[in-house]
C-alpha cells in the first residue's frame, strides 16, 4: 500500500466549483487510508445529488416566468403612468383642494321702493358663524377643544354645538346667525384659532313698515328641502315668502360672487383671492303710494274700533293703468320678525292668532259675498240683454212673495225699506237707492216680468273676471266663487244671487279690477304692483325694465250702457246710500253693499267709489268683515280716504 501511493501521481492543488456551487479543494499531501475510503462515500453522495439537483430549467419554464415577470412589469409601469401622467391633474387638484376653498360672496338683495321712491325696504349687515366639517381637527381632543371654545363665547353647552353638527347631513353646518355685536367682537379675535369655523357676512332685511306686511312680504331661512333640490342655494342664504319678496324672488336675489381662501394643513385661513364679485339684485319701484297706504290703515282702524270689528281689507287702482296704489289687509303683522330673528313663543302666537294674521284678505281665500255691490252688474246686463233701457220704470214693492215648489207655499223676499216701498224706479235710481225688489225682478223676473235668469247673471259676472284670478303679481291670489245651477235651484236662489247673497263671493282685488272697467268706460285691466325693475347697485335706480299696462278685455260691453251705470252710482253720492261723499273735493261715484256674515246678526259692509267722476284717477274697494247690525263703517273710512287724497299737497 505505501508503495502504491509512493509511486500515485499527485495533482497540484486547484480550485473546481460543482454545479451545486461546491468547492473542491485539492493539494499535495499525504492521504490516510480512511479519507480514500470517505472520498469514495462522497462521490456517490455527489453522483446522487446530481441526479437529483442539477437538471437544468427547461425552456419552456424559463419563458413562463419571463412572461410573468414582464406582465408584472408592465403593470408597474402602467400605473406609475396612470398616477404620474394621466391621473396627474386629478390628484395636484385633490391636494389643491384640501388647502384651499371657495366660498360664495352672497349678494346685496334688490331694493323696493313706491311710486314717489320711497324707500320701503333696506338690507342690514348682519353675521353668521359656520362649521365647515371637512376643516374641523381630525384629532378627536383638539376637535372637541375647539368646539368646546365656541361654546364657551356663545354661552352654550358644548354638547347642542356637537349633537348640532354630527347631526346634520351636509357639510356645513350654520352654528348661528345674526350674531350679537358683543359675541362678534370676542369671536373675531378669536376665530383664526378655531379651525373648521368661519365667520360669514350676510344680510338681514328691515322692511319699514307693518301695512306692507302681506304686500312686500318677508325672507325666511333656506330649507333643506330647498338645499336638496337648488345646488345654488347655501345655507346661509334666504328666500322670498310670500308677497313681492316671493314673485320677484329672481329677480330681487341678485348674483352670488365667489371668494378662494388658501388653508394650512392645520386648516388656518393663509390668504384670500376674490375670484368675482356679487351682483347686486335689482330693485322694484311700486305703483304703490305709501302715504296713501298709511292713511287707509289709519282711517280702518278707527272704524272697526268704533263698530268692534277686527278684519278687513282694501284695494285702491289706477283704473287708467291697472296699477294698484294701495293694497290692505287688516290684521298685519311685523314681517321684520322673520328676517331678524322670531322667538318660538312669537311664531306659535302669531300662527294661532284667531284673525290669523298671514291670511291676505285683499287677494286670498274665497273672498266674501258682495252684497248689494253686485248691482251695477246686474243692471248692465239688463241693459246689454235688451231687458230694461235707462228709462224703464218697475214699481218696487216693499217685498215680493214667490211660490216655493220645495216648501210648497211662498216665500216673501223684502226691501231693505220694508215696510216701506220704493214705488217706480229706473235703472239709475234703483242703483243709487239700491232697491232690493228692483233686482229682484230684472235678475229673477216676477209675474209677466222677464228677469235674466241665473244662467245670464253668471254670464255677466264672468265677464266682469268675478270668477277667475286677476293675475295680479302677488302669490297666494284665491278667486270668487259663482253658484252652480243645480235642479233644486229655484227663484229664490236667484233673487238672493240678484243683490249679491246666497252662494257667492269675490275677493276685494276682483271687485276694485271690475269697477275700474266701469270707471274709465270698459276697460277690464290686469292690476299689477311693479311699475319698473331697476339696477341700483351704484347712484340713483336707473331703469332696467318698464312694465307695461295690460288690458285683459275691452268692448266687452256697450259703453253707453256703462255710461248708465256710471250716472247710476254717482246719484248715489248725490242722493242715494253714498250721499256722505258728496261733499268731498272732487265728484265721486260708489256702490255700497251689505251681506250677511255666517255669524248670525253679523254683517260685511262694502264700498267701492271712484273719483273724479268725469276723469277718473282712482278706484278704492273697501270691506269690513262681521259687523254687528247694521252700521255705517265703509262710508266713513272712504270719505276721509278720498278727502285727504284730493287735498293732499
Amino acid at each position: 500500500m505505501d508503495k502504491y501511493l509512493k509511486n500515485k501521481k499527485v495533482n497540484p492543488p486547484k480550485f473546481s466549483f460543482g454545479k451545486l456551487g461546491r468547492v473542491n479543494l485539492r493539494f499535495k499531501r499525504d492521504i490516510e487510508p480512511n479519507e480514500v475510503f470517505l472520498d469514495q462515500l462522497a462521490q456517490e453522495k455527489e453522483g446522487d445529488v446530481k441526479g437529483k439537483l442539477e437538471l437544468p430549467i427547461s425552456g419552456l419554464k424559463f419563458l413562463i416566468l419571463g412572461i410573468v415577470f414582464f406582465i408584472l412589469f408592465l403593470i408597474l409601469f402602467g400605473k406609475t403612468f396612470q398616477f404620474q401622467v394621466l391621473e396627474s391633474p386629478a390628484f395636484l387638484n385633490l391636494a389643491k383642494a384640501n388647502r384651499e376653498r371657495i366660498y360664495q360672496i352672497r349678494p346685496e338683495r334688490g331694493i323696493i321702493y313706491d311710486r314717489h321712491m320711497q324707500q320701503l325696504v333696506w338690507n342690514k349687515p348682519s353675521y353668521d358663524l359656520v362649521c365647515a366639517k371637512n376643516d374641523l381637527p381630525l384629532d378627536e381632543i383638539k376637535k372637541k377643544e375647539v368646539i368646546e371654545e365656541v361654546a364657551r363665547i356663545f354661552q352654550e353647552d358644548p354638547q347642542v354645538i356637537f349633537k348640532k353638527i354630527d347631526e346634520d347631513e351636509f357639510s356645513e353646518v350654520l352654528i348661528s346667525e345674526n350674531i350679537p355685536h358683543q359675541v362678534l367682537v370676542i369671536l373675531e379675535t378669536k376665530i383664526g384659532e378655531l379651525s373648521g369655523f368661519r365667520i360669514e357676512k350676510n344680510t338681514v332685511r328691515d322692511y319699514l313698515d307693518p301695512s306692507l306686511s302681506h304686500l312686500i312680504g318677508y325672507l325666511r331661512k333656506i330649507s333643506k328641502e330647498d338645499l336638496r333640490i337648488n345646488s345654488d342655494y347655501t345655507i346661509l342664504d334666504y328666500i322670498g315668502k310670500t308677497g313681492l319678496e316671493e314673485s320677484y324672488e329672481k329677480t330681487l336675489r341678485g348674483e352670488p360672487g365667489e371668494i378662494q381662501v388658501e388653508k394650512d394643513s392645520m386648516g388656518k385661513e393663509r390668504a384670500e383671492n376674490l375670484i368675482s364679485e356679487p351682483e347686486v339684485g335689482k330693485g322694484l319701484i311700486l305703483s304703490l303710494d305709501f302715504e296713501l297706504q298709511k292713511k287707509i290703515v289709519e282711517e280702518l282702524k278707527k272704524s272697526m274700533k268704533k263698530v268692534g270689528a277686527n278684519r278687513a281689507a282694501a284695494v285702491a287702482m289706477d283704473p287708467n293703468s291697472g296699477g294698484v296704489l294701495a293694497m290692505v289687509s287688516l290684521p298685519d303683522f311685523d314681517n321684520n320678525l322673520f328676517s331678524q330673528g322670531i322667538s318660538q313663543k312669537e311664531w306659535e302666537e302669531l300662527k294661532s292668532a284667531q284673525d290669523h294674521p298671514f291670511f291676505n284678505r285683499a287677494i286670498s281665500g274665497i273672498g266674501y259675498p258682495t252684497g248689494s255691490v253686485i248691482k251695477p252688474l246686474i243692471g248692465l246686463g239688463a241693459l246689454e240683454e235688451g231687458i230694461i233701457d235707462s228709462y224703464t220704470k218697475i214699481y218696487c214693492p216693499a217685498q215680493i212673495c214667490v211660490w216655493n215648489p220645495y216648501k210648497k207655499e211662498n216665500e216673501c223676499y223684502k226691501d231693505w225699506t220694508f215696510p216701506q216701498a220704493h214705488g217706480e224706479a229706473d235703472i239709475k235710481r234703483a242703483i243709487a237707492e239700491s232697491v232690493n225688489t228692483f233686482f229682484y225682478q230684472i235678475g229673477g223676473g216676477y209675474k209677466d216680468f222677464k228677469g235674466l235668469g241665473p244662467e245670464k247673471i253668471i254670464k255677466y259676472l264672468k265677464l266682469f273676471n268675478w270668477d277667475a284670478e286677476t293675475g295680479i303679481d302677488l302669490p297666494g291670489e284665491g278667486k270668487g266663487i259663482l253658484p252652480e245651477i243645480t235642479e233644486d235651484w229655484h227663484l229664490g236662489d236667484t233673487y238672493h244671487l240678484s243683490i249679491g247673497q246666497g252662494p257667492f263671493t269675490a275677493t276685494p282685488v276682483e271687485v276694485c279690477v271690475g269697477f275700474s272697467a266701469i270707471a274709465n268706460g270698459g276697460k277690464l285691466l290686469h292690476p299689477y304692483l311693479v311699475e319698473k325693475i331697476v339696477n341700483n347697485s351704484t347712484g340713483l335706480p336707473q331703469v332696467a325694465k318698464e312694465i307695461e299696462p295690460r288690458v285683459i278685455k275691452e268692448n266687452f260691453v256697450d259703453s253707453q250702457n256703462i255710461e248708465v251705470v256710471r250716472k247710476g252710482m254717482r246719484q248715489a253720492v248725490t242722493s242715494g246710500s253714498a250721499v256722505l261723499l258728496n261733499d268731498l273735493p272732487v265728484a265721486v261715484a260708489a256702490k255700497t253693499g251689505t251681506a250677511q256674515s255666517s255669524k248670525e246678526g253679523y254683517y260685511h259692509h262694502w264700498i267701492t267709489v271712484f273719483a273724479p267722476y268725469e276723469n277718473p284717477q282712482i278706484v278704492l274697494t273697501i270691506v269690513i268683515e262681521d259687523i254687528k247690525g247694521i252700521q255705517s263703517a265703509t262710508l266713513p273710512v272712504a270719505k276721509e280716504v278720498l278727502k285727504w287724497y284730493f287735498t293732499k299737497p
